[in-house]
């Protein structure tokens, strides 16, 4: 199987913004977030296969491709995306023939080291990145989790981003995405947790 090539058929891009938060009330800094997902073809679907590390070869491929489209969404570029990009995370959904396994295998073994790449290594992003993995048919919703990319215990940070594609993923594709985001939620004010200057000393 490892002769088979990653098969994209789109990859959906979305710019969240907000310019105001609950109670109309004014944000200092506009928050953005991206979430960018590539509908893929599940080369295991419909029959159980024990080795799958094919997937793991299409997750480092994807992280560093859809890093890539989510920084240039953000209107950052890729030299800045260290200091200007706070936060992570990624997600996929499964077509019915697949299994979960199938999305966790994309998402965990290596999608996470080129994502950590473009927001500057390890030096800025010693946190896991939090990951949610679901079947679905097409059309199908998952908030991907967001949190600070150098500490989880920043919970100004901790949020999500909710996508779903109306045409996917159909029985045989794999949906696989990432979100990051510039800050902290509006209005963050948890007296908890650390605070950002105090995780990056």
């Amino acid at each position: 199987m490892s002769h088979e090539k990653l098969k994209i058929r789109k990859i959906y891009t979305i710019v969240d913004q907000c310019l105001k938060a609950e109670f109309d009330k004014e944000i200092e800094t506009p928050l953005q977030k991206v979430a960018v997902v590539a509908v893929i073809e599940n080369p295991f679907a419909g029959v159980y296969t024990e080795g799958i590390e094919l997937l793991y070869e299409f997750g480092e491929e994807l992280g560093e491709l859809l890093s890539k489209v989510a920084i240039k969404a953000l209107n950052v570029s890729e030299d800045d995306a260290a200091e200007k990009i706070d936060s992570y995370g990624k997600t996929a959904i499964v077509g019915e023939n697949g299994e979960l396994e199938h999305g966790h295998a994309v998402l965990h073994p290596r999608l996470g080291a080129p994502l950590r790449n473009a927001l500057g290594g390890a030096d800025y992003c010693r946190a896991v990145i939090p990951a949610s993995v679901k079947m679905g048919s097409m059309g199908a919703k998952i908030d991907i989790p967001l949190q600070y990319k150098n500490s989880e215990w920043v919970f100004s940070h901790i949020d999500t981003m909710e996508v779903n594609i109306p045409d996917a993923p159909k029985a045989n594709e794999l949906c696989i995405g990432l979100a990051m985001a510039e800050g902290e939620r509006p209005l963050a004010r948890i007296n908890a947790g650390l605070q950002k200057h105090e995780v990056n000393k």
